[in-house]
């Protein structure tokens, strides 16, 4: 019985979770927002502690801030977090590319298919936000392509800080099919064997990501966001 009401408890928090970040992941919450326990558990109708874990969770992410004396709001990623984060995805994308020809067929074809997802994806008009986590998935594969589990929850975990950001962008800077013809040239060119040259495409792209999210972030308007603060050990 304890076990039940245990099991029921934690989806109730992964699934008030996960409709926080799809409201961070589609720009419905701007950096900066607070996130009231009182007016979540009302809005979503669940107890006041069940938003509390869920927001102790987004903290853990990076989604959310913990800013003293004011409660905790949405996470507002600075020009420096971004070249942080990109520099990261660089560095593990690049490993994962670089390790093409020794990956199995199984993490080879997850890469195929997430491409063949993303263009999908870009065909049927589908949000941004579906977009940026479609195209993300390529990225993702391509750490696959290392084998680490620790590595992947690694680039999760980066992921889901970009996401956060490209919500504030996308809606004004977005190319889907050029997307899908530049990422189709990388997987071509890893398959090929030219590894090196892919490597350099890649980078070629996360910079362009790079200068896109930090240009917007420049033009960001000022307001009451929260202090880039990292989560407490708590």
């Amino acid at each position: 019985m304890y076990e039940s009401l245990h099991v029921e408890h934690s989806s109730t928090v992964e699934r008030v979770t996960e409709e926080l970040r799809r409201a961070l992941f589609e720009g419905e919450l701007a950096p900066g927002t607070p996130l009231r326990e009182v007016a979540l558990a009302e809005q979503i109708g669940v107890a006041r502690s069940t938003i509390r874990e869920a927001l102790s969770l987004l903290v853990a992410e990076g989604l959310a801030t913990r800013v003293p004396n004011r409660g905790v709001a949405v996470s507002a990623l600075l020009a420096e977090d971004v070249r942080d984060v990109l520099r990261a995805r660089a560095a593990l994308e690049s490993a994962g590319a670089r390790q093409w020809a020794t990956a199995t067929v199984e993490q080879q074809d997850a890469v195929r298919e997430a491409l063949d997802a993303f263009a999908r994806t870009a065909r049927s008009g589908a949000s941004p936000a579906a977009l940026t986590a479609a195209h993300l998935d390529i990225h993702r594969a391509l750490v696959g392509l290392i084998g680490s589990e620790r590595l992947l929850s690694t680039a999760d975990a980066l992921n889901a800080e970009i996401r956060l950001a490209l919500a504030r962008v996308d809606r004004v800077r977005r190319n889907a099919r050029e997307q899908v013809s530049a990422h189709r040239e990388l997987v071509s060119l890893l398959e090929s064997g030219r590894t090196a040259e892919a490597v350099r495409a890649l980078e070629h792209h996360l910079a362009g990501a790079e200068k896109s999210l930090v240009d917007a972030i420049h033009r960001r308007p000022h307001g009451p966001a929260a202090p880039r603060h990292r989560p407490d050990a708590d």
